[in-house]
């Protein structure tokens, strides 16, 4: 495939995927009082599993932590999954301020996105049980989408997280599984590669910071998580090559943990979050053999 044409591909790609009508959830909850600390609902509806309460998926929108892309962009994945029975919890963070304030748009801050997710995913029992009431959050998957994937994947290991670290947790989070979908899984591979213009970089805090921070940030130095993981990634993903993910899949192994890696062919960066693309429902799927 030339260049040309693989370009006007992950462009038509990328249009389907971001200029779907934002869904409005059932539920908006905060966890803290930053306008930016919202988890949005969407309660169960469709088939769903077995029967029984139904699992919780918590998203983590993409968007290259920074400002401009919110999580109205993942709204409409996050209704494609409650409507394959799923309770989904879509949680908003702190990001990188600029562009629509003025000025280049930066990739996160530190650490407010990182005390964020944290944050989120600590007051997420309470809220699911006052606004999903039919929910089980004892059956609770992470899922999130390129810089989002991150940070599930991130959220999943903060009991390795160094000592020192504010966000660490005595044990493994109570968690089915994570599945990250064309994530930003490995920040040192993804900053060599120049992934979303220098966004890992940027998310640590700059080139002085990038070393001493990375293992407080980066997945790939916080392995065995003990957590049931799939990584989903589309072979022609130009936003975030196949390269990133498989790196962390490595590096799982080294540890001694098998992560799962579904490559999809001719699929880019976009179509995972596109309830439009076939590639949303193996998504949808890979969720499920974990939640259920």
């Amino acid at each position: 495939m030339s260049d040309d044409v693989a370009a006007a591909r992950a462009a038509a790609e990328e249009q389907s995927a971001l200029t779907r009508r934002p869904v409005a959830p059932d539920a908006t909850a905060a966890y803290g009082d930053d306008p930016d600390q919202l988890i949005d609902f969407y309660a169960p509806r469709g088939p769903g599993g077995p029967g029984g309460p139904a699992p919780v998926v918590v998203v983590l929108h993409g968007g290259a932590w920074r400002g401009p892309y919110d999580r109205r962009h993942i709204s409409p994945f996050a209704a494609f999954l409650a409507g394959r029975g799923f309770a989904v919890a879509s949680v908003e963070y702190r990001r990188g301020p600029g562009e629509r304030g003025g000025g280049d748009a930066v990739a996160g801050r530190w650490p407010d996105t990182l005390d964020d997710v944290a944050a989120a995913l600590d007051a997420l029992d309470g809220l699911v049980r006052a606004h999903l009431p039919g929910a089980d959050p004892r059956r609770t998957v992470l899922t999130g989408h390129s810089a989002g994937g991150h940070l599930a994947l991130w959220a999943a290991a903060r009991h390795l997280l160094p000592a020192d670290a504010p966000w660490r947790t005595d044990g493994p989070a109570p968690l089915r599984g994570v599945v990250a979908l064309a994530p930003i899984a490995d920040l040192a591979v993804a900053d060599a590669l120049g992934v979303c213009d220098g966004a890992a970089r940027q998310l640590l805090g700059g080139s002085q910071h990038f070393a001493e921070r990375r293992p407080y940030a980066d997945p790939a130095l916080l392995l065995p998580t003990g957590i049931a993981t799939t990584l989903v990634q589309g072979r022609t993903d130009t936003d975030v090559p196949q390269a990133v993910a498989e790196s962390y899949a490595d590096a799982a192994a080294k540890a001694g943990e098998v992560v799962g890696l579904t490559l999809l062919e001719d699929v880019g960066h976009f179509p995972l979050i596109d309830p439009a693309a076939d590639a949303c429902a193996v998504v949808a799927e890979e969720i499920a053999q974990l939640a259920w």
